[in-house]
């Protein structure tokens, strides 16, 4: 693999990676479509990760006045040899992220708002010597770089920047804003919201507005800010969200570009495995994979060819969304059916409000839903109706997810719902299967069901499983221990009560299509077969009881055998 392109992990800057050798999956037919589909203002939402940063980066290079044409050679632009000419290299290019600007107090946040100006005005110091000024618009210059920048200079800096330029290269100037709703999104957690909103405001105003130097600009984030929170007063704004069919290949990558990047690292076989996990977007007509999964599961494998698909999005983000969501949905019974029916593979039908503020993101389970449709942990399938949205989870990165916040809120209620604890534990030990499976299904109609249609049988016995162990933490006396090798195998769920000398075998199985008479005794053979009491003896307890679970949807029976008598001593359930 040493004459392969390195794999750009967290690369967003389009120099670095055409100069020094990275994979570049090509997306520069964009600068092609923004050309002939004018727009004086451009906002481009997507999810986090999904290449805007990269994308606007490309754009700067591209435009910028200099000699950039080798960065793309051979990429799908350079055909376009009339565009490149006239407008290649042509333009004054002013580039910001405002990426930076997150802190935890308003005056911090106005510092790193002010400091992210000067560096971006320190590019053009040769403007100090320009013929083309007069000296006291030498002396405006000269104020951006001062990081005592006070609230007016900063609102017009953009615009004051734009005009200097535009005198001194006798061309009007290109202006780029990445990641322009992250101060937002900060200043909403930590407390200075309407603060943010009114510096946000006044510097686009300023910059995008009747602006007689500006020849387009371009802005990108996740969320499409409510007009009447920072666009007020700006009517030159198209916005390109992830429901537009413009544009839609261009963030993310398309199956053809996976297929081809799987097949230059020798990856092929894997693909199933990289569809199932990270692709599932839909963006506008278009079906896209996240990029950053991919690129860092192929990084992974290209050093261990057995590697497990991982997590690689959601590791970099709190997923406070999907929190928030199920926390709302413990008090909504329709909710928590919507959300069974997403995790079961299905798809819901939702009004999308998808121009919000930060302040109403939460104020309402419904904006919730538009606020996980904008931020990618659910995508649209099909052609909306209006706002209507038929909406899905993208795949099983996203899936599990939802599923380990549901988790996490099953925990917190077992607490809280110590007499019920008691009452299965109690009949655990005690041997009586049917009180088992009456406290165990009254566990399983409180929460929410996940029935995961992405997986095989033996893993939609997972969540059972892990309904099970939440229960048994409660109980802190108790040894318990998961996939526990023992006898011939692996025991779902071993349980020492070391006072008492009392061991117990849980065995879970999938009951599938309803037959847990079936499923109780597959369990139960199962444990028989693979001695899976012989750690338990070996520790020393005395009496040992052996539990087949079979569960289907939130429905649930129990058998338990003595492992003395080896004679059935009950069964209980609610098939």
């Amino acid at each position: 693999m040493t004459d392969k392109k390195k794999l750009p992990i967290g690369i967003e800057d389009f120099e670095k990676l055409r100069r020094n050798d990275f994979y570049y999956v090509d997306k520069t037919g964009m600068i092609r479509d923004l050309l002939n589909s004018w727009s004086e203002v451009s906002l481009f939402t997507r999810p986090r990760r999904f290449g805007k940063s990269l994308n606007m980066s490309m754009l700067r290079y591209f435009f910028e006045i200099g000699d950039h044409r080798e960065l793309f050679d051979g990429l799908e632009i350079s055909e376009e040899t009339e565009l490149c000419d006239a407008y290649m290299g042509k333009f004054p290019v002013i580039s910001i992220s405002l990426k930076s600007i997150n802190a935890p107090s308003f005056s911090i946040a106005y510092d790193t708002a002010v400091r992210t100006v000067n560096a971006e005005a320190r590019r053009f110091q040769y403007l100090l010597n320009s013929e083309n000024l007069i000296e006291d618009e030498k002396e405006e210059y000269k104020s951006l770089l001062q990081s005592d920048m006070d609230a007016s200079c900063l609102y017009s800096s953009l615009r004051v920047l734009t005009e200097l330029l535009e005198k001194h290269h006798k061309s009007k100037v290109v202006i780029l804003i990445d990641e322009y709703d992250v101060p937002l999104a900060k200043a909403h957690e930590n407390g200075y919201y309407d603060d943010m909103v009114f510096l946000i405001r006044n510097l686009l105003e300023q910059a995008l507005k009747t602006n007689p130097g500006l020849q387009f600009a371009v802005l990108s984030g996740c969320m499409r800010i409510s007009r009447e929170s920072i666009f007020t007063g700006l009517n030159n704004v198209t916005v390109l969200s992830v429901s537009n069919v413009r544009f839609d290949e261009y963030f993310g990558f398309t199956d053809r570009e996976v297929r081809e990047l799987l097949d230059d690292y020798g990856l092929s076989a894997h693909y199933d495995t990289v569809r199932e996990w990270y692709d599932g977007y839909q963006f506008g007509n278009s079906d896209v994979y996240c990029p950053w999964d991919v690129i860092n599961y192929c990084y992974t494998l290209m050093a261990d060819p057995e590697a497990q698909p991982e997590n690689y999005w959601i590791n970099t983000s709190g997923n406070d969304a999907v929190r928030r969501f199920v926390r709302e949905s413990d008090n909504s019974g329709s909710t928590k059916r919507e959300i069974e029916k997403l995790l079961a593979g299905e798809t819901i039908v939702k009004e999308i409000r998808q121009e919000l503020t930060y302040r109403d993101m939460y104020a309402s389970i419904e904006n919730i839903w538009s606020v996980l449709f904008t931020t990618g942990y659910l995508t649209q399938r099909g052609k909306p109706d209006e706002n209507r949205f038929t909406l899905a989870i993208p795949n099983r990165e996203i899936h599990s997810v939802f599923a380990t916040q549901i988790m996490e809120l099953f925990r917190e209620n077992v607490r809280k719902d110590g007499d019920r604890v008691i009452r299965f534990c109690e009949a655990l030990k005690n041997g009586d299967a049917k009180s088992v499976a009456e406290q165990f299904g009254a566990f399983l109609r409180g929460t929410i069901s996940i029935r995961d249609t992405f997986v095989r049988k033996e893993r939609k016995e997972n969540f059972f499983h892990g309904i099970l162990l939440g229960i048994l933490a409660a109980k802190d006396s108790w040894i318990v221990s998961s996939n526990e090798e023992s006898g011939d195998g692996y025991s779902d769920i071993l349980i020492e009560i070391e006072e008492e000398g009392i061991g117990i075998v849980l065995e879970i199985k999938y009951a599938e299509n309803g037959d847990f008479e079936a499923a109780c005794r597959e369990a139960l053979d199962q444990i028989e077969d693979m001695h899976y009491d012989e750690k338990l003896r070996d520790e020393g307890m005395e009496d040992i009881l052996k539990y087949g679970v079979a569960c289907y949807k939130k429905r649930c029976r129990v058998v338990m055998e003595s492992g003395q008598q080896k004679t059935l001593r009950g069964t209980g359930g609610f098939p």
